[in-house]
């Protein structure tokens, strides 16, 4: 087998979210076929039909896209179920080659014979020349002896005993072909020569390479990325982790801050640096360098990571990145109220301040609504003696200031001192009147954009609640 130009899939199932942890294998082979001038083909694993949903599939399409593996970039999408008669020529080929034999046993039926619930199946109807019939599977004869060695260019050379590995079934009692050989007839199908792909199915491997050497082909080479695990080590799991990548995208994460993450999990580019450009992954990145060790996938440190990115932004971008989050139905004002204009002179402001882009809404909303939606918790810490008499100085001081942040930060400051009070004190009232919370923008430059009438209006309602 040459490698010089590879031929790697993705082969999702459609039957839930896109995995994180999927999305990173994605961006393994996707990035591998790349470096290779190779070709990464998209395969949808559709034959689990009671699980399957057209609209899972064309997550995973989207989800692609959104990470910059869009339909340019891969051969199909190719689905499992079109390939079902190469799936029974297959079956059919092990059968009259005597590498595969029917068998009636039932799960019962072996632990009756073993005693051992945990042990595998024990070879009972090897030898009982049993004809196809309903309800009796096919299973495949694994060898007796010898050893069967993975080349794996991340874990080396693991070497699997053939006396451990059970007689396992490749087609039900129905007729219907299952994973592991469909699998294999798939890959060999399409002409992969790398299979990329996580650990979890690195036990699965000694018997796809007996099959793929039982059918007579060559078995491709191996690389299995470590498992992506939480903060307890645990494998990230859609019941108790967030692992949909369509979640942390709905969330505003920025795909090319998700990209950058999403392959440190294993792997780390040259120097002491971790946020850099795709294009010095794509020229640093070597798979035999990934560490087999579980990876951590700290969501702390990717919201830090989408930070980086947001700050890095030109504004511009970084304003129409924001667009999706200031209209409905993530806004809570109606399309009269919104004014870009105002958004464009608080956008410098908020750019330094979020590290989703869905938090744009929360922290701008004071701007657009009529009144603002006043934190309680920010009101009972802020509005306590002398927040009245702040409030009534700021209504005084302010009627007939200029209307610029310094300005406006002076007068404060002022009123701070004929009450004893250190800038933070004195302005806490002030911000809480006018945006509802003791935390957001700048105050002075958020007083200015918002004009004075408006804060005059907030200041004076906020002062007649306390009297």
């Amino acid at each position: 087998m040459t490698n010089d130009k590879p031929r790697v899939r993705f082969a999702p199932s459609p039957t839930g979210m896109f995995h994180v942890g999927g999305a990173r294998s994605a961006l393994h082979n996707w990035l591998y076929a790349r470096q290779h001038g190779g070709t990464l083909v998209l395969r949808i694993e559709d034959t689990d039909a009671s699980r399957n949903r057209p609209e899972w599939t064309e997550g995973i399409i989207r989800a692609l896209a959104w990470l910059g593996i869009d339909e340019n970039q891969y051969e199909g999408p190719f689905f499992q179920s079109a390939n079902a008669e190469e799936h029974r020529k297959a079956v059919e080929r092990l059968r009259v080659a005597g590498r595969a034999y029917f068998c009636d046993c039932t799960r019962d039926d072996v632990i009756a014979r073993t005693g051992d619930s945990y042990k595998g199946y024990d070879g009972h109807c090897r030898d009982r020349g049993l004809e196809a019939a309903p309800g009796r599977a096919l299973r495949f004869r694994t060898p007796d002896e010898g050893t069967t060695v993975v080349i794996d260019l991340i874990r080396g050379k693991p070497a699997f005993e053939n006396a451990t590995i059970e007689d396992f079934v490749i087609a039900r009692g129905d007729g219907s072909v299952l994973f592991m050989l469909a699998n294999v007839v798939d890959d060999m199908t399409q002409g992969i020569t790398h299979v990329i792909r996580a650990e979890e199915h690195l036990s699965n491997t000694p018997k796809q390479q007996l099959l793929w050497e039982a059918l007579g082909a060559q078995p491709p080479i191996w690389a299995h990325v470590p498992v992506v695990v939480n903060e307890k080590r645990q494998k990230l799991s859609k019941r108790r982790d967030k692992v949909a990548l369509e979640d942390y995208q709905a969330e505003g994460y920025l795909a090319e801050a998700m990209r950058n993450y999403l392959m440190l999990l294993g792997w780390a580019p040259s120097g002491d640096r971790e946020i850099v450009p795709w294009s010095v992954i794509e020229e640093e990145f070597r798979l035999e360098e990934v560490n087999p060790s579980p990876a951590f996938f700290d969501v702390k440190k990717l919201r830090a990571f989408n930070g980086e990115y947001i700050r890095a932004l030109p504004l511009a971008d970084f304003i129409a990145r924001c667009r999706p989050w200031l209209v409905a139905p993530q806004a809570p004002w109606t399309p009269e109220q919104y004014d870009e204009d105002v958004f464009a002179a608080l956008a410098p402001l908020a750019q330094t301040r979020v590290a989703v882009m869905s938090e744009i809404t929360a922290i701008v909303d004071f701007a657009f609504l009529d009144e603002p939606e006043i934190d309680e918790a920010s009101w009972n810490k802020a509005m306590k003696e002398p927040a009245a008499a702040i409030l009534a100085a700021a209504i005084e001081s302010y009627s007939d200031a200029p209307w610029t942040a310094e300005e406006l930060k002076s007068r404060t400051e002022a009123i701070g001192v004929a009450h004893g009070l250190k800038l933070g004190k004195t302005q806490a009232p002030i911000r809480v009147a006018v945006t509802g919370r003791t935390i957001g923008l700048p105050l002075f430059e958020s007083l200015q954009v918002l004009g004075r009438d408006r804060t005059l209006a907030r200041l004076r309602k906020a002062a007649t609640a306390l009297a």
